[in-house]
């Protein structure tokens, strides 16, 4: 182990200038140099393009909050027509009801008219039956007794009286 040691120490006494870190004059213009680079970068390139991030993220932000009120006015809407839509309904389906019930009423109320109609009409073929009935045994009873007078003529002759 000793001899590996001994071994870097002698490449270190070796290399000597012109090592990884030289602390000469060309370590001071370096600094500057990068100062300088560092400083010539912001306002070149890093300024405007924190402004174009700067507006780009308050364009983002004004669209978010624009969509944001804009859902909610949607959502206001949605409940609102929603609303709207399930009254509008429940009065529809009362208006059917109703509708129902006088349609049902009407037909109830023609359909009795109909009965007392179609009764009336009965019993007014029935006393028109009953007259023609009775006209027709009055004929009938007439006719009867004038055949049977023109029989008893025609068998006994003119002489029987009744």
């Amino acid at each position: 182990m000793n001899t590996l040691f001994n071994t870097l120490i002698i490449a270190e006494i070796r290399e000597g200038v012109g090592g990884l870190f030289d602390f000469n004059a060309t370590l001071p213009l370096i600094a500057l140099q990068f100062v300088l680079l560092t400083v010539l970068l912001t306002f070149i390139f890093y300024k405007p393009i924190a402004q174009v991030l700067d507006q780009r993220e308050t364009f983002i932000n004004t669209n978010l909050t624009l969509a944001s009120e804009k859902l909610l006015r949607a959502d206001e809407l949605y409940e609102q027509y929603s609303a709207e839509l399930k009254k509008t309904r429940s009065d529809a389906q009362a208006s059917i009801n109703e509708s129902k019930k006088e349609a049902k009423i009407k037909v109830t109320n023609e359909v009795r008219e109909g009965n007392k109609f179609a009764a009336f009409s009965i019993d007014t073929i029935n006393k028109e039956f009953e007259a023609q009935k009775r006209l027709t045994v009055l004929e009938l009873e007439t006719k009867v007794d004038e055949l049977s007078q023109l029989i008893t003529t025609k068998l006994l002759g003119n002489h029987v009286v009744l």
